[in-house]
């Protein structure tokens, strides 16, 4: 449920931001009826579930271990940091800030992988050791593919603490178990919100795909999951409600996904990581950006995990099609009427200006 969080414990870090922080939050397994049947539905975790927290942020069983990794991650004021629910525009918002920020270098931007020059600083917790070593046993026939996927599990602030020259870095974490200094280092730090239908629909599409999550039910269940705050990263209105009443904070940029390919928007991402563009420059980024140039795009596709056997084959690819309203497609009567309940209700207690819903 959407929450007033004490901006200022998150803001106003009076530690040593060299000392480790106590994790402040209890971890909490789900209830054992409750945890077995999401290990049916979710087959690509093998322990368990936990919540955190007051909110009850939803996590595979790997979080507790890293929590406290995440809560204490350094934090380097020249940091580029999306932040966002999951399926809310992340890869569209990591494309743009990138190239913006590396000179429009389509180069590099074609022949590197998204993940490895804007690496997901969580993925790890997701990847349960026996679906890591099934990767492996499936690719034990070629040692660089068996190193990719060791590469792939690595934690992330691990690659992140060596990493040489400016860091940019994807969560889905809500800001409460982020860094405390997150916002105060002087580092820029980007929020992207999306119609939570929309969102719905796309997160389901991705538990499809994604073996680590291996969801092989149909929309009207998961549905029910992403309404009850039992899907990674919920619940979904506590995740926005922290980044929404942050968004004065002079480094952090908040932003709505219908608004997203739109000139303006992309002016205004250059504006606040200080890098001038030209309408030249303007047009090919907005034209790079097209979901259609997406999907046949290799380097932000996943390609490379599809090939490892990370992904489902077969299914919708990890770019889809942006559409908005496409729930209906999946839904029924009934559960449309439940969602449209469930989102009036919140934004009634939120005040988010969704363009619509």
């Amino acid at each position: 449920m959407p929450h007033n969080i004490q901006i200022e414990d998150i803001l106003n870090n009076n530690r040593d931001e060299n000392s480790k922080r106590k994790f402040p939050y209890e971890v909490k397994i789900v209830d054992p009826d409750t945890n077995k049947e999401l290990l049916d539905a979710f087959t690509g975790e093998h322990t368990g579930f936990v919540q955190v927290g007051p909110q009850k942020y939803f996590f595979p069983s790997g979080y507790e271990k890293v929590a406290e990794k995440y809560y204490n991650f350094e934090i380097r004021p020249d940091d580029v940091w999306i932040v966002t629910f999951p399926r809310s525009g992340t890869t569209w918002t990591q494309e743009m800030v990138w190239l913006i920020a590396n000179e429009f270098d389509y180069n590099t931007a074609a022949t590197v992988p998204l993940n490895e020059r804007f690496p997901f600083l969580e993925f790890s917790m997701c990847v349960h050791p026996k679906m890591k070593a099934q990767f492996l046993q499936e690719n034990s026939h070629s040692i660089e593919r068996q190193n990719m996927i060791q590469d792939v599990c690595t934690e992330a602030w691990k690659i992140l603490e060596n990493w040489k020259g400016r860091r940019f870095i994807k969560t889905h974490l809500p800001f409460s178990l982020l860094p405390p200094n997150l916002l105060t280092s002087g580092c820029k730090v980007i929020y992207v919100a999306r119609n939570p239908k929309d969102v719905m629909v796309s997160y389901y599409y991705l538990n499809r795909l994604f073996r680590t999550q291996g969801y092989r039910g149909d929309f009207p269940t998961f549905a029910e999951y992403f309404l009850k705050d039992m899907v990674h990263w919920t619940p979904f209105w506590s995740h926005l409600q922290e980044g929404w009443d942050l968004r004065s904070s002079k480094n952090l940029l908040f932003l709505f996904y219908d608004q997203m390919n739109k000139l303006q928007t992309i002016q205004k991402v250059s504006n606040f990581l200080g890098k001038e563009i030209d309408d030249d420059q303007l047009t090919k980024i907005q034209n790079h950006l097209q979901i259609e140039n997406f999907k046949n795009n290799k380097s932000l596709n996943a390609n490379d995990l599809l090939e490892l056997g990370i992904l489902y084959g077969g299914e919708e690819g990890f770019v889809r099609k942006g559409k908005t309203g496409s729930h209906t497609d999946l839904s029924n009567v009934e559960l449309d009427e439940k969602i449209d309940k469930w989102v009036k209700k919140n934004l009634q207690m939120t005040n988010i200006p969704f363009e619509r819903m």
